[in-house]
């Protein structure tokens, strides 16, 4: 049984309009995975997270709350919740995940901040100004909050100076590049994905592959090659929307992996699951058990790019089946 689709939206709605996040979580929590690595505050071109990698093991926590809820009597008291979340944060005391599971999370960006170091591009970051970007609100439809807050995004990024994000995630990327936009005349700040930066900086130019060209005066990454195979999965927003396909299987066969095709890749990606699992946890759940074996039929050690997707399918895969992030791969073959 689910909780009332309505409440659950509007409570991640409410949460957005007043808190600037779907899932509220402290500045502490949001930065962490940036200390030691020396990262200066703001500038032109930034490492813009949009907040995703830390807030999955959040998001995971809501999601099991909200299975357990939708099973008991408690379930008919949600449109009370909400109104009580609009004055207290409930998440807060709904979701709190091991130190173990953050740790995991925040590897993500920090890895990819230290890949685009040893690429030697020039960049900062806004830590309590890395927003999030309304991601999960505009796919369930909140649109009105979602403009609302996009607009305020914006503001901060103009008041910083910031003229180029690097994104990391597939849904800060398509929101920062494709929806903000539609939804602001005057948004003119480019956006490029870590893995487009890479490539461009010479990673993988130096296997031939996909013919990309390398700027005059960059290095070309040659790395320790790594020995293996994987299978990778596309997330269905950097297949579908983005155009992101050849670039994470450059970076992947320059590592010295051999990269393997599942059944439905490329632009006919099979979705994770995601992000509906708050609202209909079993269908989400059974899309990923099937996505899952499409993987593992081909290979037990499953690249992929996304934090939803990880998340989602790593949750419903058999034992013995390792889900990395592909920047795992690229930091363990690049970074000296």
């Amino acid at each position: 049984m689910s909780l009332p689709t309505g409440d659950v939206i509007g409570i991640l709605a409410d949460n957005l309009r007043l808190r600037r996040s779907v899932l509220p979580i402290s500045g502490r929590n949001a930065t962490r995975w940036a200390r030691g690595l020396d990262l200066k505050s703001g500038g032109e071109t930034v490492l813009y997270t949009g907040m995703m990698y830390q807030l999955i093991p959040y998001i995971e926590g809501l999601v099991n709350a909200v299975s357990r809820l939708g099973d008991s009597p408690l379930a008919r008291f949600t449109p009370l919740g909400r109104r009580i979340n609009r004055l207290v944060n409930i998440s807060a005391f709904m979701v709190r995940p091991p130190a173990r599971v953050k740790a995991e999370y925040d590897q993500v960006p920090r890895d990819v901040a230290r890949l685009l170091q040893q690429a030697g591009v020039e960049f900062g970051y806004l830590y309590k100004d890395d927003l999030y970007s309304g991601a999960l609100a505009y796919d369930l439809g909140a649109d009105e909050v979602v403009t609302e807050h996009a607009r305020r995004v914006h503001e901060v990024l103009k008041r910083r100076g910031v003229k180029t994000l690097i994104t990391i995630d597939p849904h800060t990327t398509n929101m920062m590049r494709s929806v903000y936009p539609r939804l602001i005349p005057e948004y003119d700040i480019q956006v490029k994905s870590y893995l487009e930066v890479l490539v461009e900086r010479g990673f993988g130019a130096a296997d031939g592959a996909a013919g990309q060209a390398v700027t005059a005066g960059q290095a070309v990454a040659t790395g320790k090659k790594l020995a293996g195979e994987v299978v990778i999965h596309d997330p269905c927003v950097f297949a579908r929307y983005e155009g992101i396909l050849d670039e994470p299987r450059v970076l992947l066969a320059a590592t010295g992996l051999m990269v393997r095709e599942p059944e439905k890749s490329g632009k006919m990606t099979w979705c994770c699951g995601g992000p509906v699992e708050a609202l209909y946890p079993e269908k989400a759940r059974a899309n990923a058990e099937k996505r899952a074996g499409q993987l593992t039929n081909v290979c037990s050690d499953v690249v992929t790019m996304c934090p939803m997707c990880f998340v989602n399918l790593s949750t419903a895969a058999p034992e013995g089946v390792a889900f990395h992030d592909i920047s795992h791969y690229l930091a363990r073959a690049f970074v000296s």
